[in-house]
């Protein structure tokens, strides 16, 4: 008996605050307009999207159109040929990372963590670079541990650091010369 009286007082009250609120939002004209309007820019966006997809997959790849102009054999030659005459060139010999700490300046301890990469010149022979990468190594740490991290975060710092490098491996080199350091990683800490 107390349930069929719940759900008589529950249907006779038609005048509830939340059985207002569900009529008014699907009596609003404004909501169901924008939810259409919604759904049609949502399909044109589809649309666009589809269209573009189908352009893009038709477009010729840029092999192709080498082939199709006559070029493709020859470029193809070409572009072969190039990059093994720049590596034989220019020698290229990667130094393991440095983490060295750097002298004491005013603040707390700092260090520097550097990879860098040697530019041999064409004349030079990588295996006496290969034999010589211990001193190599133990020279660059030495200049590190010589800089103050203020010496070290300058732009013309960087630049003058990569001066004294090269300048005191070239000195101990004989067949070979350093032509350029170039820094691959860099972080002071």
């Amino acid at each position: 008996m107390a349930e069929e009286g719940s759900e008589d007082t529950g249907s006779s009250s038609e005048g509830s605050p939340a059985k207002k609120s569900t009529e008014a939002s699907s009596k609003n004209p404004l909501v169901a307009v924008l939810l259409i309007l919604n759904m049609f820019a949502m399909g044109a966006v589809a649309f666009f999207q589809y269209k573009f997809m189908e352009m893009e997959a038709k477009r010729p790849d840029l092999t192709q159109l080498l082939k199709e102009s006559g070029l493709g054999a020859n470029a193809e030659i070409a572009s072969e040929e190039q990059p093994t005459d720049t590596v034989s060139k220019e020698t290229l010999i990667d130094l393991a990372t440095f983490t060295v700490n750097l002298a004491q300046g005013d603040g707390p301890r700092r260090y520097v963590r550097l990879n860098a990469v040697l530019k041999l010149s064409k004349d030079s022979e990588i295996s006496e670079v290969e034999a010589r990468k211990p001193q190599i190594r133990d020279t660059v740490i030495s200049i590190l541990n010589s800089k103050r991290p203020e010496d070290v975060l300058k732009k013309d710092g960087k630049l003058y650091l990569k001066e004294e490098i090269k300048s005191a491996i070239n000195a101990f080199l004989i067949d070979g010369k350093i032509i350029d350091v170039f820094y691959v990683g860099f972080q002071v800490n």
